[in-house]
């Protein structure tokens, strides 16, 4: 009887597997475009459907996952450091590690702030903002009126980001940092029925469209332009004292004491729940200070694909933190070897944390939902820029088992949602039937 039974289950499964190839070959939805699709059974060590794994995709925000293991595995799941200072004398000189948590809108995290705010030394803001590109390689010039493109630097405050928040339909909205105000002048807004903010492209001058009757609510953040002049004089209103831009570059070589800021756990799932591309690329370069006190993207990038990477299938042609340049291209097969060391180092518990849940929480609560009163059944990342979508994650079973996916998708012309649906389809069917 256990015989017959264990070939039930396979033969089940057998046909299973062979029902899953079926829907990605045999439907129009995926005939034009390039689809890259594998599943894998972590148990039995056994790939269960692969098509075309082993070729590079462009994988958009999937490269979060790249950067979440790094990050995890360099700086753990504790506190981040914040703040690198030396006391000489009657001074303290500080610069950044790149922690995006300073005045962070939604981190709120007020160590540094408190540090500094309390010291009885004369401050001094050491230039260290050169280290960082604003733009990463390969993102367009013309992201910078949005947030996915918020500009990175050395030591970011408020979020690099002005937030225009009106909590109350009958309100004003509020600007924050209000130091902004002085820079928005309001457009004419004939019939213009909702609400629109603009940054200039090289200056932090603002313009800004709304009807006044419009009575809704509403969120959004423009980044502004950094450097480290804005900067200094941003920590000199917030902190209400004299804050000095200093250029001396002798202190970078010194060994700095380091403040520990934000815990690091919170920066994870922001960043992976809502794909928050600035939250990705200030944490490599929290990784590159923390391996050698300097902040460079690429530097991090290296040592992640020397010291825990190089056993992938296939190199990870990787650019940046976030995914936002279409330089970077991965393959399926190295995604999922990537999700096993995941799952190797990362408590599946945790990992439910930080990744998004289908049906519940961030980039993916509207999709892959459950059976009404049953868990979440996906958790997993989301990757979309133009010509560029993707998945990759967890996928638990009705029978309890945790199974590995990668589906990347380029070049369809087709609209996202079509292919979100097919996906959605192919997982569930997985979901019910493995």
């Amino acid at each position: 009887m256990k015989n017959i039974l264990l070939g039930l289950v396979i033969f089940l499964s057998s046909c299973t597997v062979q029902k899953i190839n079926k829907s990605f070959t045999k439907t129009d939805v995926f005939e034009q475009g390039h689809l890259g699709f594998i599943l894998l059974d972590p148990d039995k060590g056994k790939v269960l459907v692969d098509i075309n794994s082993d070729k590079y995709f462009i994988p958009a925000s999937n490269t979060k996952l790249f950067t979440f293991y790094t990050a995890y595995t360099v700086l753990g799941d504790e506190l981040v450091n914040g703040l690198n200072y030396l006391e000489r004398g009657d001074s303290l000189i500080f610069w950044g590690t790149g922690d995006p948590s300073f005045l962070h809108p939604d981190l709120k995290n007020q160590v540094a702030f408190d540090f500094l705010k309390n010291s009885n030394k004369q401050l001094y803001l050491l230039d260290n903002f050169d280290q960082v590109a604003a733009f990463g390689t390969g993102w367009s010039w013309d992201w910078y009126n949005y947030y996915f493109a918020t500009e990175r630097s050395a030591f970011p405050i408020y979020g690099n980001v002005v937030r225009f928040d009106k909590k109350e339909e009958n309100s004003i909205f509020e600007i924050i940092p209000s130091r902004f105000k002085n820079l928005l002048k309001a457009e004419k807004t004939e019939n213009w029925e909702g609400y629109n903010f603009q940054r200039d492209r090289f200056d932090n001058l603002f313009t800004y469209q709304i009807p006044d009757k419009w009575e809704g609510t509403f969120e959004t953040d423009i980044p502004f332009v950094t450097s480290a002049e804005q900067t200094s004089i941003m920590l000199s209103e917030a902190l209400e004292k004299k804050v000095t831009l200093i250029h001396n570059q002798n202190y970078l070589n010194s060994d700095p004491k380091k403040l520990q800021t934000a815990p690091a756990d919170s920066i994870y799932a922001q960043m992976m729940k809502i794909s928050d591309n600035f939250l990705a690329e200030q944490l490599l370069l929290l990784v590159s200070d923390q391996l050698n006190n300097k902040l460079s993207t690429s530097d991090a990038i290296s040592y992640a694909k020397e010291n825990l990477l190089a056993d992938l299938p296939d190199e990870p042609i990787w650019y940046d933190g976030s995914g936002l340049s279409a330089r970077n291209m991965f393959t399926p097969r190295s995604i999922i070897d990537l999700l096993g060391k995941i799952r190797t180092e990362v408590p599946l518990e945790k990992i439910k944390a930080y990744f998004p849940a289908g049906g519940e929480s961030g980039t993916i609560r509207n999709w892959y939902k459950a059976d009404e009163g049953q868990p979440a059944y996906i958790y997993a990342k989301t990757g979309t820029l133009s010509m560029s979508n993707a998945l990759s994650g967890y996928l638990i079973t009705k029978s309890g088992k945790v199974l590995h996916f990668s589906c990347m998708m380029n070049n369809y012309a087709k609209p996202s949602s079509e292919l979100k649906k097919e996906v959605e389809k192919i997982l569930y069917l997985i979901h019910d039937r493995y």
